[in-house]
């Protein structure tokens, strides 16, 4: 079912002109539907803001449940933003307060940009925890992104990140570890999800905690687990909401760096993206990079046009899928008063079993 253009955020007229179907505000008013109200805390850099808004917007957009979606972008005031960041999140995002005020029947948070390796250290951690207090007790169901789930595993379970000594970067295959949860029901038995990251929680430390894994791969080890009660916290450690280009805009930007004198190395490709032709023309494009630098000259247009017409989407489908799971039990799961505490806003079927 579409999303509701409930403001003037731009993301809606994008995804307009990409072909999603987005309902006025005034007319689906006069539609005879549920709707579902879905907040979106995003902790990306400005860089990435209206990107990653986009991402979540389709997945949700894109699942097929009987319902109208109005969803509810907020952010954290301790996150350092830029002009054009803050006048974006001041003219269309919401407040804190107005998220508790108003309710949410879900919602997601996003991955951010951090320094240094302590999260406890960050600027952003003790808001990030009041968020993650109260959508535990009134939210059907919370889904952490990447930074998010090891926020959430630190601050509720005491299961600090590791730090993997490299980046993990690119797309990888993965498979299902429990076929019949229903967040994963009709999911391909094997598929692919991207990963950009430097730390992880392990598999052992998610079972410590009593949580339940999904889907995991030999490589990039757990993407998909779920809280002790099998549905109030979602933790993704990928990144199934990329798009196509995303680990190509990285790419391009960390060759940027490299360009400006700002890494050391050349960044080395993500891992099962690139096709061998592709990576063969990336590879002419770093030997020119490095004859720029040496002889002062001005640098080679980096060929994003002519890469981006050569990859492949293998994660998408199945990221529609369990967004459109999570979206169908979350509608399951509530009733429409989501003023009062979790527990008093689960349905009277309660199919899971969470009373």
């Amino acid at each position: 079912m579409p999303l509701v253009a409930n403001t003037d955020l731009p993301t809606f007229d994008r995804l307009r002109e990409e072909g999603e179907t987005i309902l006025p505000k005034d007319f689906a008013l006069q539609q005879e539907i549920r709707e579902l109200h879905i907040g979106l805390l995003n902790m990306m850099p400005d860089s990435a803001l209206e990107a990653t808004e986009r991402q979540f917007f389709r997945l949700i957009g894109e699942s097929n449940q009987i319902a109208q979606f109005y969803i509810h972008p907020f952010t954290l005031d301790e996150l350092q933003r830029g002009p054009q960041g803050k006048e974006h999140v001041d003219q269309y995002y919401e407040s804190f307060d107005d998220i508790k005020k108003h309710g949410l029947d879900a919602l997601i948070i996003t991955g951010a940009n951090v320094t240094g390796t302590e999260l406890s250290a960050q600027p952003f951690w003790q808001p990030l925890n009041e968020v993650i207090d109260w959508a535990y007790e009134h939210v059907t169901s919370t889904l952490c992104s990447c930074l998010a789930t090891h926020a959430v595993m630190e601050f509720r379970y005491q299961m600090k990140r590791r730090h993997l000594g490299e980046k993990r970067w690119g797309v990888y295959s993965h498979r299902l570890v429990d076929r019949k949860h229903p967040l994963v029901a009709g999911v391909n038995t094997r598929f692919d999800v991207p990963h950009s990251r430097f730390n992880q929680i392990d598999r052992e430390q998610f079972e410590q905690a009593g949580l339940h894994v999904l889907v995991e791969s030999p490589e990039a080890d757990v993407h998909l687990a779920v809280s002790e009660d099998l549905f109030r916290i979602v933790f993704f450690q990928g990144h199934p909401e990329y798009d196509i280009i995303s680990l190509l805009k990285e790419y391009k930007r960390e060759v940027t760096l490299f360009a400006r004198g700002q890494r050391q190395d050349y960044p080395p490709f993500p891992q099962h993206y690139f096709s061998l032709q592709t990576e063969a023309i990336l590879s002419e494009h770093q030997q020119d990079v490095i004859d720029s630098m040496k002889d002062g000259t001005a640098l080679a247009e980096f060929p994003e046009a002519l890469i981006s017409a050569c990859l492949d989407n293998t994660w998408h489908d199945t990221a529609e899928a369990v967004i459109n799971n999570w979206i169908g039990m979350v509608y399951q799961l509530t009733n429409i008063d989501r003023n009062k505490p979790f527990r008093d806003t689960i349905s009277a079927n309660d199919p899971l079993g969470l009373k």
